[in-house]
């Protein structure tokens, strides 16, 4: 964690709504007012009076009489010849003009932004309840991504450059900040004593919350500090206790740099130190808040995962009183969906009373299928099932990569060797599509036991085989090409995914895709024997099958992952629905179950049998943890859902449901 700059939080972002304006620039005539002071402080007496405030000590702020030129020094008597602002150098600032009625810019981390990290806050916030079921590792954190995060660092920055502004003209001109900001509280450096009291309170118990007020008595050290007389090691010193007596052991090094910060730019007059040091200040006690909240929800995960279907029923439940959900039109999408779908007896026998809402789940998230279809009763699910339709679509787009990979490789395998041999003008897709039926055609039978990756790298005794795709070199054994294929295969495979993770991770998946096809075409060719003439009638033929719904091939693709997910599913269903929660959440995010068969131990003998065996663990270990994964996030998704809303919008009475007296909400 860097330097405190945006305040705000991540997984729950928390952000001030206060926005404010820097004034315009003061006239210039008040510029020739500074040069006139400037030149005064050179005068041989401020050298006298420098030694004379210089017995006091270097912690104390200088006193400032009005009408004496030569006190308009810094916040130490002795100030650095290294200070940011020395005597030679005050001409060239210029201050805002800022009325002193204008509201103050708020300090970029308060009590307020802060307070979704309070525990009474965790307990009672309806989706952290639910996302919590699902990622293992949800914790909060600075958000400074993106363009929420941009604006809020932009907020960070001129809280702080103003500060610093202020700082400096007190020290150069305390007639001029006397006359913007008098006594009062109407600048930063009040509103962000105030703050860090507020959040120190937080952080420490209640029978130390009594000390605050003793060490951190903001009214006290304004006035202190518009006499010139606040103690700022002192304050530092304090603070750097409080907050080594609170905080992790990790944190003492970054407290020290605070302290360090302070102190020398109270020594030397550098308000930039000075200012970072107050920073770091609000960096530790974010940090701090972050560690108390991500320590709470450590603790309370396996009490809130097993009060989720109770909490979530009662809040639904409350909202469809208020009328503020309705719930007709999830139980009309339900009705709909049961009426198209076909209880398969597979399906019946592995979800039981959930057959058709997860087969219509399963169908929900194909890139065929509409993005919005899905009920309301999806609300805390919609950025999971848009994840998975994003991985469905990458999967299938990588598959159509690959399958045009094949035919393009099986066409010029061997043209280095058969040199003396045309080559035969074919189009590049010679892959059979789903014939009428819905199911793979003869060449691809082979595959629907495996997975959707479709890697055929012999098309011996196949009827769209040519005689040069079937040709075997007597100079190379077959299962030693394979292998080598296999290896091939994987590579490519694997500097597809890389390349496609270089993609802009905003963009959205089909427009990354489109972006991303003359990339694609050139790193497919680097493993092929293709003459280069041919690259961009292979970039055309891509970019027509790329998330290209109308495309046979691209629907080939989708109708062979939707029924392997299908049948991942519902062993996955199978297994977790006698789970608890807690059980739940361990099994489906703590590692993937695998079905039999996945494993791929190595090369085989050659036989016509065994190297079918073969392609098939090539798919397989191309795609592995691919549907596999997708299922299972499936099937845990799908279950707490429906524990929640079968018998309140589904399958239940609501009538009788809506009869229910209210009952408090547990954790």
């Amino acid at each position: 964690m860097g330097d405190q700059g945006a305040g705000g939080i991540e997984s729950r972002g928390v952000e001030s709504n206060t926005t404010r304006r820097m004034s315009e620039p003061r006239p210039n005539s008040h510029d020739d007012q500074i040069q006139q002071k400037s030149a005064e402080t050179k005068a041989p007496n401020s050298e006298s009076e420098e030694q004379k405030y210089a017995q006091t000590g270097p912690r104390h702020l200088v006193p400032v009489h009005p009408g004496n030129p030569t006190t308009s020094g810094g916040l130490s008597r002795n100030p650095s010849t290294s200070s940011n602002v020395s005597r030679d150098s005050r001409t060239v600032f210029e201050f805002p003009q800022r009325p002193r009625a204008s509201r103050p810019l708020e300090p970029p981390v308060t009590k307020a932004t802060l307070s979704e990290l309070d525990v009474n806050k965790i307990i009672h916030n309806p989706k952290l309840r639910h996302d919590i079921n699902f990622d293992p590792d949800l914790h909060f954190r600075p958000n400074v991504d993106g363009e929420k995060g941009r604006r809020k660092q932009e907020k960070a920055n001129q809280f702080w450059n103003t500060l610093t502004e202020q700082l400096q003209l007190f020290i150069m001109d305390r007639d001029e900040f006397m006359n913007r900001f008098g006594q009062g509280e109407e600048w930063c450096l009040p509103q962000l004593l105030k703050s860090v009291k507020e959040i120190i309170q937080t952080l420490v118990p209640q029978r130390d919350r009594m000390y605050l007020d003793e060490g951190l008595n903001v009214d006290l050290i304004m006035q202190q500090f518009s006499k010139g007389m606040a103690d700022l090691e002192k304050l530092a010193s304090w603070l750097s206790g409080v907050l080594k007596s609170h905080c992790a052991p990790m944190r003492d090094e970054w407290v020290d740099e605070m302290y360090n910060q302070l102190t020398n730019g109270n020594k030397t007059n550098d308000m930039e130190e000075l200012v970072q040091g107050m920073r770091s200040l609000l960096s530790v006690l974010e940090a701090m808040k972050l560690d108390v909240a991500n320590h709470q929800i450590r603790c309370l995960r396996p009490i809130l995962i097993e009060d989720t279907v109770h909490f979530e029923q009662r809040f639904f439940l409350k909202k469809i009183r208020d009328r503020k959900m309705d719930p007709g039109p999830s139980q009309a999408w339900y009705l709909t969906v049961s009426q198209y779908y076909s209880r398969d007896p597979a399906s019946v026998q592995a979800f039981g009373e959930m057959g058709v809402f997860f087969e219509a789940l399963c169908k929900m998230i194909l890139p065929s299928t509409d993005p919005y279809s899905h009920p309301d009763t999806f609300v805390f699910d919609e950025e999971r099932m848009a994840k998975l339709r994003s991985d469905m679509l990458d999967a299938i787009n990588l598959e159509i990569c690959m399958r045009l990979y094949e035919n393009l490789e099986r066409r010029y395998r061997h043209c280095d060797s058969m040199s003396s041999v045309s080559a035969i003008p074919t189009p590049f897709l010679s892959t059979p599509f789903s014939d009428a039926s819905g199911f793979l055609s003869t060449e691809d039978e082979d595959s629907a036991h495996s997975r959707p990756s479709s890697l055929v790298f012999s098309s011996a005794g196949s009827a769209h085989s040519s005689p040069r795709a079937s040709l075997v070199l007597p100079t190379q054994p077959a299962t030693n090409r394979l292998e080598d294929q296999q290896s091939k295969s994987k590579d490519l495979y694997n500097s597809l995914v890389a390349l496609l993770q270089t993609s802009s991770a905003s963009s959205r998946s089909v427009s990354r895709w489109k972006a991303m096809k003359d990339s694609l075409a050139l790193q497919i060719f680097r493993y092929t024997n293709a003459p280069a003439q041919d690259l961009l009638q292979f970039e055309d033929e891509l970019d027509n099958h790329l998330s290209e719904l109308s495309s046979p091939l691209f629907q080939q693709v989708e109708q062979y992952y939707h029924y392997h997910l299908l049948v991942e599913t519902r062993q996955r269903v199978k297994d977790f629905k006698g789970l608890t929660g807690a059980a739940l959440f361990s099994v489906a995010t703590g590692g993937r179950l695998h079905g039999p068969n996945r494993a791929f131990d190595g090369p085989r003998e050659n036989t016509s049998r065994e190297r079918t065996s073969l392609e098939n663990a090539i798919r397989e270990a191309r795609e592995e943890g691919g549907v596999e994964d997708m299922a299972t996030r499936l099937a845990h998704m799908g279950l707490l859902h429906w524990r929640v809303w079968s018998h309140l919008v589904y399958a239940g009475d609501l009538d009788s449901i809506m009869a229910i007296p209210d009952m408090p909400m547990a954790i």
